[in-house]
Order: C-alpha cells, then structure tokens, then sequence
C-alpha cells in the first residue's frame, strides 16, 4: 500500500516525527455531560481515529497511544470489562481505516494480561497490517514504564547468568534492546490531554528528551485543531540535547518526502 498520499504541513520549524499520546479525560468529559464514565471511553475511539488517520496522512513515522495502563486494571470490573470490550471491537472495526491509511499495528506492554478474545484480535490485525509501510501505530495496553524497566532488567539478568551478556558492556543501547519495541524511535512530542501535568508512568526511559504539550482538552474532544496546536508549539522549540544552540546541527525533518 505505498501509495499512501503525505501531506507534510509547512510549520516553519522542525515536524515531529514521532509522537506519544497521553489520551486522558474520557471520563470527566462523561460526566460533564451526566453521562456514565464508559460512554466517555466510547466517545474517545472517534479521537484515535481521527488523530490516527490525520498523523498518518502527514507522514508522522510512529504514534504511540497510552490506551490502557497496568494501574488501570485496579478500576471497578465493570469500567475494566467495558474498556475490553472496547479493545476487541476496536481491533476488527479498525482494520480497514488502518489498511487504507497504510498503517502498521503494534502493540506494547504485558500483552498476556489482556483478555483471550482482545489478545487474538488484535494479533490479527498486527499480522493483518505488518506488511504497510506507513505509520506505525503503537498502541500500549496494560502498560507501565516502571513494569517495562522491570521486566528488561529481569530479562538482562537471566542472560547475563547464562552468559549471553557481558554485564561490563551494558550501555544505553543494549538496555534499550531489552524494551518491549527497541526498534520504534523515542518520542519527539509527547501530549497530555485534560490538562494534567504528569507522567504518569509512560514511556519514562523513551522520553527523555521528548518535548511535552498539554492540552486542556478532554480526549474526546482532542481532534485535528488541537494536534495540529502541539505541532505547532513543537515547530517553534529548540531541542539542544543537553548542549548549546549553536552545537544543534540543523533540522532535516521537513525535507522528508513521501
């Protein structure tokens, strides 16, 4: 499916080309509306679309969604059993917008944790979409930073014993081969909706130097205007990794082409 068009906007300044996406709000905007907190998750979907679909018609390399944390199974049943419910349907109704935006799935976190009927979806649709060439989609499902650093150092441990690593050449690159997606570049932009100033346990290791925005929109209401706002914010920021403007080599991003 390479024919995927791009329209990269003109922003004036560096695209980021890799984002991550904190969706929270789901439920407040619920509840503003006296409705029941689900419907707010229900709400939230037509955002992933759209935000999916517009990254990916400008040619952003990954975005990383924050879909469902290894806190959040500590929710009531109920919210836990609707948001499954969510997944699954999720992970069939998509697959065409994911197919005709040349979309690649992937998912990460402690996958096993996701119900039988979710977990074989959405293998599906990563085995259906794993051939596009296009954006990648990273969802992140029963997902917690400190759980992923958790699990890479038991890992490291295990083949360190074996004698499979070298604990004296341990470096920044080969922990991050032991990451849940080694392969998917660190976030460039990082949003959070609902103008909440955390973390939240997300990707804590990947952005290091991400750029933050916050919106104070609710999720649901996050779409076109309000991304396009971050990228622009992003477009006018120096990134100086630690060192000084002019050590910054010049910005090649835009010049990226379809």
């Amino acid at each position: 499916m390479g024919d995927h068009k791009i329209e990269r906007p003109d922003l004036g300044g560096p695209f980021p080309e890799n984002i991550a996406i904190i969706m929270d709000g789901n439920g407040r905007w619920a509840q503003k509306r006296k409705l029941r907190r689900v419907l707010g998750h229900r709400e939230g979907i037509a955002s992933v679309r759209e935000i999916t679909t517009e990254c990916a018609s400008m040619g952003v390399t990954s975005l990383t969604l924050y879909a469902f944390s290894v806190e959040n199974w500590k929710r009531p049943s109920p919210e836990v059993r609707f948001l499954m419910k969510l997944l699954t349907e999720f992970m069939v109704e998509e697959r065409p917008t994911l197919m005709e935006n040349d979309v690649q799935l992937r998912c990460i976190g402690r996958l096993d944790d996701l119900p039988a009927d979710a977990l074989r979806e959405l293998r599906e649709t990563e085995e259906l979409t794993r051939g596009n060439g296009g954006m990648r989609l990273r969802l992140a499902l029963s997902y917690g930073s400190r759980t992923e650093l958790g699990d890479a150092v038991r890992r490291m441990c295990t083949d360190a014993v074996s004698g499979g690593l070298d604990p004296e050449s341990i470096d920044e690159d080969s922990i991050r081969a032991y990451l849940y997606d080694p392969e998917t570049p660190d976030p460039d932009l990082l949003i959070r909706t609902a103008g909440e100033m955390r973390i939240s346990n997300f990707l804590l290791w990947q952005i290091s130097y991400s750029e933050l925005f916050v919106s104070d929109v609710c999720w649901p209401e996050f779409r076109r205007k309000e991304l396009m706002e971050a990228i622009a914010c992003y477009a006018r920021r120096v990134r100086k990794f630690g060192g000084l403007v002019s050590d910054v080599p010049p910005d090649r991003s835009t010049e990226r082409t379809a």
